[in-house]
């Protein structure tokens, strides 16, 4: 009996350590906004599709893509700064180099700070009125052609 005992216990606790793990690993996943959505870039070369993750809370806003380790091509985050304003950013506790694309409020490129500094404070402006910034792994714009002028297809701007 008391075998039985000990083999029911020790049972329990390997899965009790499991739930632990599991439980571990939700709570240590990147914080971050939870809708993907496509947006095109019209270039010279032609259309670039990605996939974004809005930011639209002040939550979601204020933390963007902090403490991520990676950022894969193709992929990025759509800040929505409803109504058309001055926007500061800045790379604070950001590991992975951006392009912020920042992008008025007719869906147009205003302006795109390129190869961003991670980890650092320098505030980065969109030096104009803009309805959002779009974060993108660095390299992008240059890497697709992206400029300012260049028209981006989201709803946000009455478009797709």
């Amino acid at each position: 009996m008391k075998s039985d005992r000990k083999d029911v216990w020790s049972a329990l606790k390997g899965w009790l350590a499991a739930i632990l793990v599991i439980a571990g690993c939700a709570v240590s996943a990147p914080a971050g906004a939870a809708s993907f959505q496509p947006l095109e870039i019209v270039t010279k070369n032609g259309v670039q599709v990605f996939s974004v993750e809005m930011a639209t809370t002040a939550e979601e806003k204020e933390t963007g893509l902090m403490y991520r380790k990676e950022l894969a091509d193709g992929k990025g985050m759509l800040f929505d700064f409803n109504p058309e304003q001055e926007i500061s950013m800045w790379m604070k506790n950001t590991y992975v180099s951006l392009d912020m694309i920042f992008i008025r409020a007719d869906g147009r490129i205003l302006r795109i700070a390129e190869n961003t500094e991670p980890m650092s404070t320098k505030i980065i402006s969109s030096r104009g009125p803009a309805r959002a910034v779009l974060e993108v792994v660095a390299g992008t714009a240059q890497k697709y052609g992206i400029r300012p002028g260049d028209r981006v297809g989201h709803p946000l701007f009455g478009s797709k």
